[in-house]
């Protein structure tokens, strides 16, 4: 996934894409104020220049699914592992709840459900559920997957028809609600798609980079203009 911080506006339809497709709960103002939130996907803000004019910037901060993952290291009954492809995946029932992936996480990028948001099982609120993801219950660390049920069901598709996935076939959440189109998934071992090219990109770059963590997640800088022009 590479994300265009030139064109990014904050404008948080990423979130509100991320929750409604992956269920992710909503869990109220008093626990996000003890630091409980439950968003798998953030919006980092910064502020430069005149504290009474000043510019503001904006960072989409996923789950950046790092080829060295220190969460994976981490993790005590190897409930955060790596698919075949290289995404990030989380065990849900394998999870013991240590918290340990989260505080090896140099990003802050997993969250972990301190209480059972689930409704109960005659609720009409699951109505409103994605059913092709699981609602987590209390206990477990949850993030950013890349919407693998959509990377499945793209699969599946190109199994029925004896094909390769085509680039651009896998549209996650987050990328099809953004308004400006600052979001690009695909495959990074296909020399063609459009995520190769982005990562060739000269403003492409690594989010704490001298980490070593070989993210998936990967950003084109925001282009700044010399003063005075725009």
């Amino acid at each position: 996934m590479v994300i265009d911080l030139d064109v990014c506006i904050g404008c948080n339809a990423c979130v509100a894409a991320c929750t409604a497709e992956n269920n992710v709960p909503v869990v109220g103002s008093e626990q996000v104020k003890v630091g409980r939130e439950m968003h798998w996907l953030r919006i980092a803000r910064y502020y430069a220049g005149d504290v009474e004019e000043p510019r503001s910037f904006f960072q989409p901060v996923p789950c950046m699914h790092c080829e060295q993952a220190p969460c994976e290291m981490g993790c005590p009954v190897h409930a955060t592992t790596h698919s075949p492809e290289g995404v990030n995946q989380m065990v849900y029932n394998r999870c013991i709840g240590t918290r340990t992936c989260s505080s090896y996480c140099p990003y802050k990028v997993r969250r972990f459900n301190f209480f059972d948001y689930r409704p109960a099982s005659d609720a009409p609120e699951h109505a409103a559920h994605n059913p092709d993801v699981t609602v987590r219950s209390r206990g477990v660390m949850e993030k950013c997957t890349y919407c693998t049920q959509r990377i499945e069901a793209a699969h599946v598709a190109a199994d029925k028809e004896n094909r390769p996935i085509r680039d651009g076939e896998v549209v996650t959440a987050c990328q099809s609600a953004c308004p400006t189109k600052a979001i690009v998934f695909g495959d990074i071992r296909n020399p063609d798609s459009e995520v190769s090219r982005l990562r060739g990109d000269g403003r492409h770059y690594v989010l704490l980079e001298e980490q070593g963590t070989r993210p998936r997640t990967t950003y084109l800088a925001r282009w700044k203009p010399p003063e005075g022009q725009g």
